[in-house]
């Protein structure tokens, strides 16, 4: 068969040929592309839930150290604290706390953001100022107040940041002032 014959040649199927290279290439593409955009999307939200479970873990050891010397300092005659605890055990347990929340403050500097870290680090100083108190190496009132004030406006700034990394709107509730149902019953009366 010549040309003109009825046949097709190369030059006659190329335009179906280039379409469906095009659409081939095209459809690679746009699969790529939305495999791709998904893969970002699942990582992401994988981040967001260890960063969630790491500020959660870090602030649940801290708190667990606040309690403590909290209530060694209610045994020392400080306020903040309804359940006093003897503080020869309870330095044993202070030291305990500190050990897991050291423990915690790794995986803060992983996958922490540099803010947030920054306010972790604050807050966590400001409770080793209340255990300075728990321990008997300062032992005025004023200053243990001043110290578990500013206890709370580090554990404010902490969640005001944290929230913000993990996308959530709004600020926490603030801490603001101890109610004063924590008050040793002896004062109160």
């Amino acid at each position: 068969m010549g040309p003109g014959e009825g046949g097709s040649t190369l030059w006659d199927q190329l335009p179906a040929l280039t379409g469906v290279v095009v659409g081939a290439i095209g459809s690679y593409l746009a699969t790529s592309l939305t495999e791709r955009s998904r893969w970002r999307r699942v990582r992401a939200e994988r981040w967001d839930q260890k960063r969630l479970d790491t500020y959660a873990s870090y602030a649940n050891s801290l708190k667990h150290q606040i309690n403590i010397a909290q209530r060694i300092g209610a045994a020392r005659g400080f306020q903040h604290a309804v359940d006093p605890l003897d503080p020869e055990q309870g330095l044993a347990q202070l030291a305990e706390a500190e050990a897991r929340r050291a423990t915690e403050w790794e995986t803060m500097l992983l996958v922490g953001e540099a803010e947030t870290v920054a306010a972790a680090r604050k807050w966590h100083e400001s409770v080793w100022n209340v255990e300075l108190y728990a321990r008997g190496l300062k032992d005025d009132p004023a200053g243990w107040e001043r110290a578990v004030g500013q206890m709370s406006r580090a554990r404010d700034d902490f969640y005001v940041l944290a929230r913000r990394d993990l996308g959530i709107a709004g600020p926490p509730p603030p801490s603001g002032n101890w109610p004063r149902v924590w008050q040793r019953q002896d004062e109160t009366n």
